[in-house]
């Protein structure tokens, strides 16, 4: 079941076209990483999934209801993660999520339960300080669970790795992992190693519309390689190799990389290493990676010129 669905999506600021007939769709408990450059429409489209912006043309649905604009029946089942999130700093972590909790009508019962639970699973049960004692990290993870406070069928994240250190990276994307069986999560982000550690599906914006779907190896399909390297035992090798080729480049002194090609070209540069008596150190063929097929498909010449709005 696809618990969310955007059909032919269409939307303008003005006389800029941000989104232009964007259709996807998101199955349930699945982490579908949403990338595409700054700019390229990720956070707008958010917005309208949240019902925070009108759709001027096309379709949203969360578990199978229509998103209206301004109203709040699909937010019940969404959870939201903004890039930087915000809280009363003089609170402890229970204490906001107490607020919210009453907020949305919970009994107290329930509320404490809930809470105790959430901060366990974000790693917080421990920390009784109030909330402008807490590291960039420790604020993404209490946002996290208060976006989850709700038992949302849908979680949004926007950018939530983008101002992290490698390991706050690391703690959140496990995290985001470890409640892919409670919910559903749409992963935005221009990270891309991120995208791929945890994403089962991606999809690419671009120019307002969707230019890649897929799940990693589907995209990496796309390409059969980004091409292969040679390193040799010494320079006078390398040096003589490549005398004898016209398309590699040359990283390194010991090193010659042969871009977009792929195991044909290496089968023939093996013969011809063969046939001088060189034997090299290493020969590898570079698999495909996202960030290749990303600068390909947004190297790509459009048609569109329109400016981009946010996110």
């Amino acid at each position: 079941m696809n618990i969310l669905e955007l059909s032919h999506v269409s939307k303008a600021f003005g006389s800029r076209q941000i989104i232009r007939d964007l259709s996807l769709s998101v199955p349930e408990h699945t982490i579908y990483g949403f990338i595409g450059q700054n700019g390229a429409g990720k956070t707008t489209t958010m917005k309208m999934i949240l019902g925070l912006y009108t759709i001027d043309h096309g379709t949203i649905t969360v578990n199978g209801e229509p998103v209206k604009y301004g109203g709040n029946a699909t937010n019940r089942m969404i959870g939201y993660l903004p890039d930087v999130p915000e809280f009363y700093s003089y609170m402890t972590p229970s204490e906001y999520l107490f607020l919210c909790s009453e907020v949305t009508g919970m009994e107290k019962k329930v509320i404490r339960e809930r809470s105790e639970e959430l901060l366990c699973l974000v790693g917080l049960e421990k920390e009784n300080k109030r909330i402008r004692g807490f590291s960039r990290g420790m604020k993404q993870r209490l946002g996290v669970a208060q976006a989850l406070l709700n038992n949302p069928k849908l979680l949004l994240c926007d950018e939530p790795t983008s101002a992290l250190d490698p390991l706050g990276r690391r703690d959140l994307l496990k995290l985001l992992q470890s409640v892919k069986e409670r919910t559903t999560i749409i992963f935005s982000t221009h990270i891309l190693s991120d995208v791929e550690r945890i994403s089962d599906e991606i999809g690419l914006i671009k120019d307002g519309t969707l230019a890649l779907s897929g799940t990693t190896e589907e995209l990496r399909a796309l390409r059969k390689s980004d091409g292969f390297e040679i390193e040799f035992r010494n320079n006078t090798d390398a040096e003589r190799f490549a005398g004898l080729c016209d398309n590699a480049k040359r990283p390194d002194c010991l090193v010659l990389f042969f871009e977009n090609q792929g195991e044909r070209e290496m089968k023939r540069a093996m013969e011809q290493l063969s046939q001088q008596g060189i034997v090299p150190r290493r020969i590898e063929l570079r698999e495909p990676t996202l960030e290749s097929l990303f600068i390909e498909t947004i190297e790509k010449k459009s048609g569109h010129t329109d400016g981009g709005e946010q996110g």
